[in-house]
């Protein structure tokens, strides 16, 4: 049933999904006003990991939340579409919230996973050299952890990384041990039960139209088959991809979004290491990296495609075949045995970047009234990885700018 309320929804890739209605009790916290007019306290616009994670810390504070996703269930944009990797901080400026948001986000999300019996697995990384002119990105990054506060970090030499992973090809590496692996559909799962718990509530199908300030607050209108309208104190914009989009229809001023497409190969046979390897980072990304997924099984990505598409819902999320040229040639830099007919396309996903082409990354934009003067509102751009390693911190700024 579109645009009406719900609880409950489970989504993995799109495979698969339930959902309940919100229980009456649960629509008098909303105070519903109408069959299709609600009055609640916040509103989260986007159920991607980050929404999630924004909507249960303001829950947990003792607020009315209501999620409202475009799609039918969570996570069905930019958190279903990643590697999946629990970052350290190497790579940020140091400062930016991109360094800060992660290395916080880190630290609490270990603990929130641990605590809620979400499968992850503090797997590590190495980040190597396979020639002599990349060895200065290493031991860049390596002073840039230092600068960042992150643990633990080793620096390699080529002896010593293979002796640890027999089939890497390099000359030096960085061993970062904080590096981890997270199941990020059971981390979204916990999080709708964390907003749940506290009576919150998700609306799916539940695409912005358009909306304006209204009494010191908000009136958003929703499309579907049901439009409803909901009025609010407060919202956070946490649509990913759609993010631009929305704070315009509401009147706002939002930068302009560059789409970036990273597609993934799975790889056939054994894992041939134990860790994360990635290559010293290049424009756009952190290069064609291999990870081990939680049920061992190696994949290879993404790389970085940059768009003339300017509209997320036009982005064809097909992997090329033909793309896999040039994963055998980046990933035989570091792992020269790669066998012949080893890759199979996979997945792919989208990043909104607020950087362009040949420009440095853009941080993370967290702009609240202090940025665009529209009272109770906070919208996040540009909102990419380390995104997910980040999400809890996050959210703990955004119910703080909201208090």
């Amino acid at each position: 049933m579109r645009g009406a309320i719900y609880q409950g929804a489970v989504h993995k890739h799109a495979a698969h999904e339930k959902r309940g209605r919100i229980p009456p009790i649960a629509l008098e916290r909303a105070n519903a006003m109408s069959a299709d007019v609600y009055d609640i306290d916040c509103l989260v616009i986007g159920a991607g990991v980050v929404g999630l994670a924004c909507a249960a810390e303001l829950a947990r504070r003792g607020r009315d939340v209501l999620v409202a996703e475009a799609t039918g269930g969570i996570g069905n944009g930019i958190s279903s579409r990643n590697s999946e990797v629990i970052h350290a901080g190497l790579y940020y400026p140091t400062g930016s919230l991109r360094h800060r948001m992660c290395v916080a986000g880190r630290r609490k999300l270990y603990d929130y996973l641990s605590a809620r019996g979400v499968g992850h697995r503090k797997i590590g990384k190495l980040v190597v050299a396979t020639a002599a002119a990349e060895e200065i990105q290493i031991a860049a990054l390596y002073e840039r952890a230092q600068a960042n506060d992150v643990e633990n970090v080793v620096l390699l030499s080529g002896a010593d990384a293979r002796a640890m992973e027999p089939n890497l090809a390099c000359v030096s590496a960085l061993l970062s041990p904080e590096t981890g692996l997270v199941d990020s559909h059971g981390y979204m799962l916990a999080l709708v039960g964390d907003i749940e718990s506290a009576g919150g509530a998700l609306a799916f199908e539940s695409r912005v139209l358009g909306g304006e300030t209204r009494g010191g607050g908000w009136e958003i209108r929703f499309g579907g088959a049901e439009p409803m309208t909901v009025r609010c104190r407060a919202i956070v914009n946490a649509a990913g991809l759609e993010a631009t989009r929305v704070a315009r229809a509401i009147g706002v001023d939002a930068p302009p979004l560059t789409l970036a497409k990273g597609s993934y190969f799975g790889c056939v046979g054994r894992p041939a290491f134990s860790r994360l390897i990635y290559p010293a980072p290049v424009d756009g990304g952190l290069g064609v990296h291999l990870t081990v997924d939680l049920a061992g099984r190696m994949r290879f990505g993404p790389d970085v495609e940059w768009l003339d598409e300017t509209d997320p819902a036009k982005v064809d999320y097909a992997v090329d075949p033909g793309r896999a040229e040039s994963f055998y040639a980046a990933i035989r830099r570091y792992w020269p045995a790669l066998p012949d007919g080893a890759l199979t396309p996979d997945y792919s996903g989208c990043r909104p970047k607020l950087s362009r082409r040949g420009e440095p990354a853009a941080d993370f934009r967290i702009d609240g009234p202090e940025t665009h003067g529209a009272p109770g509102l906070v919208n996040l751009f540009g909102i990419e990885s380390p995104g997910l390693t980040s999400s809890l911190a996050i959210a703990e700024d955004v119910a703080s700018r909201l208090s």
